[in-house]
């Protein structure tokens, strides 16, 4: 059976090339090629002309301007990232940031923008504005729920008028007739936690029309508010009052109340699927979650209206007692003080616990959280060192939803924490060669075509002719993570070369330069006409 699949395979990528092409701008030559389906591998050759792919299958002696030897190497479509934070590298003023390598160097050619809530209204001129400045991989943009809310609402604990609900309405209607792939919401972050579930499916609903996707950081992965299953019921019941897919992103049993409840949660998950609604889900392979000092640890109504009305209410005595209070239960519910480690770039307290930090100032491990919240950022709006990885989730839970059908790959790539270097050959090297929680197909499947058809990406995602040439070749023994907790910015190793829109981005762990990144925009629509 396995040599008559891949024998089929052969013929049928062989007939779609066409016929008597005998040269190409690359040929990828002699690699185990995993073509992006749930198909075994072949041996053979990828040859590309332009921004495409024109031929796999078995090596037939053609000809081009670039050979990249693949022998003993795997051959796979670019990876694609279901879940991103790459504002720091894509956004920079500097052009050699602007190639995005903490992802090139996984394989990485497409990355899942605008996510948590955070993606603009303004979709076009975005991504007009990325692909003018020039950057390394293609982005795939949401636009989220936080950034129509605060656009109408700012960062206030109420609910809109009837009128402010109309405006948000029309932004996220707008949003998607300029290409967004869908509605993303953090309704566990505020201000978005402020908003009811019906407003969130009033707006829910015109990215549904438009034929959009529900991406959600749901509102609680723990025991903070409503508690995981409740949560993920929730998030079921705006896709289906909304009419559109449901997909949870980086999806997990977060802290010591939830350790152990994944088969909870993948049981809620699966019924909503065995009645006929499309619920899927992203992960990302790591213990930690990354995430701030003051989402993890501050109440909600401690910071309603913003960053200054939360200083103002620290400055309160009696209020902060009450702070205290809840921050400490938080504490307990992430897992103690020696579980949150302290991750923003350049502070005296980088790479420590917060235990230790408290230790060193002779402090309540919660004043010294607050003492950290005190200082703000240039502007003022912000921490200026609030980033942590907080350890709190367990083995047998991560591995349960890595094994679902319907689980695919996400690195919540966030500055200061390694999943942004290091994901992909994290989940390769630990979770397939060490611990062999998942196969090598699966592995890639669900870092490539299984995605690619999640979000319904236009020939993305596959090995294919007429698909365009993204395309990555790694080592299967060398390919890496060397990002740490402690040292989170270190590029990843062992791709040999990655293509992205027919250009070779990466050769052997370096950037070439080449910027050829697109914004993958959906088609507009037909309720837009």
């Amino acid at each position: 059976m396995k040599v008559r699949s891949i024998a089929l395979f052969t013929a049928l990528v062989a007939l779609a090339a066409p016929a008597g092409a005998q040269r190409a701008d690359v040929v990828i030559r002699g690699g185990t090629i995993y073509s992006g389906a749930d198909a075994p591998p072949i041996t053979g050759d990828v040859e590309i002309a332009g921004d495409r792919i024109v031929y796999v299958g078995p090596a037939r002696g053609t000809t081009a301007a670039r050979v990249i030897d693949a022998t003993g190497k795997i051959v796979a479509p670019g990876f694609i990232d279901a879940h991103t934070h790459p504002d720091t590298y894509i956004r920079s003023p500097d052009a050699t940031a602007r190639l995005n390598l903490p992802w090139l160097a996984q394989g990485v050619s497409t990355i899942v923008t605008g996510v948590d809530g955070g993606g603009t209204p303004d979709v076009a001129a975005d991504a007009h504005k990325l692909e003018a400045s020039r950057i390394g991989t293609n982005v795939v943009p949401f636009v989220g729920f936080g950034a129509i809310r605060a656009r109408v609402l700012g960062a206030d604990d109420r609910a809109p008028t009837a009128a402010e609900l109309e405006q948000e309405k029309a932004l996220a209607a707008k949003a998607m007739c300029e290409g967004a792939y869908g509605l993303s919401t953090g309704l566990f972050y505020a201000p978005q936690s402020y908003a009811k579930t019906e407003e969130v499916i009033a707006v829910a609903r015109e990215a549904g029309r438009r034929g959009g996707m529900y991406d959600t950081h749901q509102r609680d992965e723990s025991s903070y508010t409503i508690g995981l299953l409740a949560s993920t019921r929730e998030a079921i019941e705006i896709g289906r009052a909304a009419g559109m897919p449901v997909h949870f992103a980086h999806l997990k049993a977060l802290g010591v109340d939830l350790q152990g409840q994944a088969p909870q949660l993948i049981a809620t998950i699966e019924a909503a699927r065995a009645a006929g609604q499309q619920v899927t889900a992203d992960q990302y392979p790591w213990l930690a979650s990354g995430t701030s000092l003051d989402a993890s640890l501050v109440p909600r109504w401690a910071v309603d209206g913003g960053y200054a009305k939360m200083i103002a209410r620290f400055d309160d005595a009696a209020t902060l007692a009450r702070i205290k209070a809840e921050m400490r239960d938080n504490l307990r519910r992430r897992g103690g003080k020696d579980s949150i480690l302290l991750t923003s770039a350049d502070q005296p307290w980088t790479g420590k616990t917060l235990g230790a930090v408290a230790a060193e100032w002779q402090v309540d491990p919660i004043d010294a959280a607050i003492r950290i919240l005190r200082v703000a950022d240039a502007k003022g709006t912000e921490p200026a060192g609030a980033g942590v990885a907080s350890f709190n989730m367990a083995d047998r839970d991560v591995d349960l939803i890595m094994q679902q059908k319907w689980v695919v790959t996400s690195s919540d790539g966030s500055d200061g924490h390694p999943r942004q270097y290091a994901t992909f050959p994290q989940k390769y090297q630990v979770y397939v060669r060490e611990r062999k929680v998942i196969s090598l197909g699966d592995f890639i499947r669900r870092s490539t075509g299984l995605t690619a058809d999640l979000y319904r990406l236009d020939r993305r995602g596959y090995l294919r002719p007429s698909y365009f040439a993204d395309v990555v070749v790694f080592d299967p023994v060398g390919y890496a993570p060397r990002a740490t907790y402690v040292n989170p910015r270190v590029p990843s190793v062992g791709v040999v070369a990655l293509l992205v829109n027919g250009q070779v981005v990466l050769e052997n762990g370096a950037t070439t330069g080449a910027a050829p990144g697109r914004a993958l925009l959906r088609p507009r629509p037909a309720p837009c006409a």
